[in-house]
């Protein structure tokens, strides 16, 4: 009988995971199904280019999976049940002998309220389509107003202010915009603010987001006839609500491997997970995260499967890319824990780079078994490893 292998979620962490494990493993012995709620990969990394008026390539996943041996199921998943093995579908219910949960986050609204009744946002490819069309109906001299100081806030204020020229944009945060960046990257930043015509309110607290604007503690009243909420994001409830190991905000606790500390069978990368990296710091959510932590699970689980060494790693960072638009942007070195160096490439130079790299993780997620060469081996049995090479 095959090992039942189900990866939740195709999104980088996920699609990259599924990917690894149909490179590593003989499909005589493992059958691998991806779910996911949306029939296409998405590019979860451009949405604001996609609110801002941009045409992202689509990526069916079943062409993207065509030939890999991994299936595609595109349904949303409504419960796991980790004592008995099972994912519960609109309509069905699978079963697992390993669960790879890759189920990412969602916009975190922090109790504020009034965020889901007024707010768009960019978490996912629908909320950028709705915000792009609510853009497309402001006259000239409409106000938008991007709530947050983080990557994602950055990004989306740039890219409307660049892409509709005729709005007023503005972003407001509780503490600084882009205040973890090097001295250097900060004064970039708020050159290009004044060059888009972007103001900024920090030290801002937001208490409540009404249909014309949002309300602070301090400030009083922020006018906008959109509000785009980046405030941080949070994982989806449905590892919470199973008999896995959480953290305070519902992420799944793994070990170095990536493997859940309380259930040995379920491993969890991407958004979903809370996982040490560089200096003993949680990994933050992000592209950078996802990829080196699926692709860490997905030797793990071929490893643990065939008898072979587990590969343990410590996950660090090099780079924050930043685009401004699309002709500016900041590339921030950084230290393996995250931390910023000195060093800054900024301008068009930074914006190429940032493009590379997008298109990169797009390209790689997107072609999941062309990333490295082919060694399918077969999972132990009677404590003999067959090794079978595939491809290049």
């Amino acid at each position: 009988m095959k090992h039942r292998i189900v990866v939740l979620g195709a999104g980088y962490a996920g699609a990259t995971a599924a990917g690894r494990l149909a490179r590593r493993l003989h499909r005589d012995d493992v059958e691998i199904t991806l779910v996911n709620g949306d029939p296409e990969f998405v590019e979860r990394v451009r949405m604001h280019q996609l609110a801002s008026g941009q045409e992202l390539r689509h990526r069916p996943l079943r062409e993207v999976c065509a030939g890999t041996g991994v299936r595609v199921r595109t349904a949303r998943v409504t419960a796991v049940d980790v004592d008995r093995k099972t994912v519960d579908l609109a309509g069905e219910t699978l079963g697992y002998d390993t669960l790879v949960y890759a189920l990412g986050s969602t916009i975190a609204d922090h109790g504020v309220p009034g965020v889901a009744e007024y707010a768009c946002d960019v978490a996912g490819k629908q909320a950028a389509l709705r915000l792009r069309a609510r853009l497309n109906e402001l006259k000239p001299g409409g106000t938008v107003l991007v709530v947050g100081g983080g990557l994602t806030s950055i990004e989306a204020a740039t890219e409307i202010a660049e892409a509709h020229p005729g709005l007023k944009v503005a972003i407001a945060t509780r503490a600084g915009v882009g205040d973890w960046l090097s001295d250097k990257a900060r004064r970039h930043l708020r050159g290009v603010f004044d060059r888009l015509g972007i103001t900024v309110h920090e030290h801002a607290d937001i208490t409540r987001v009404e249909a014309n604007g949002v309300v602070t503690g301090a400030a009083g009243e922020i006018p906008a006839q959109v509000t785009v909420w980046t405030a941080g994001f949070t994982v989806h409830p449905i590892a919470a609500a199973t008999t896995l190991e959480v953290s305070g905000t519902g992420r799944i606790v793994v070990d170095r491997t990536m493997r859940s500390v309380s259930h040995p069978d379920v491993y969890a990368v991407g958004d979903a997970a809370i996982a040490e990296g560089a200096g003993g710091k949680p990994l933050r959510m992000s592209c950078a995260s996802a990829h080196p932590m699926a692709w860490l699970a997905g030797d793990a689980i071929a490893a643990r499967l065939t008898g072979r060494k587990v590969p343990e790693t410590t996950i660090g960072y090099t780079i924050q890319c930043i685009s401004l638009g699309r002709r500016d942007g900041i590339v921030q070195r950084v230290t393996p824990d995250d931390q910023p160096t000195s060093t800054v490439v900024k301008g068009r130079t930074a914006a190429r780079i940032k493009e590379f790299i997008c298109a990169s993780a797009a390209w790689g997620a997107s072609h999941p078994t062309l990333m490295l060469p082919s060694r399918r081996r077969h999972v132990v049995a009677s404590g003999e490893v067959k090794t079978h090479l595939a491809g290049r």
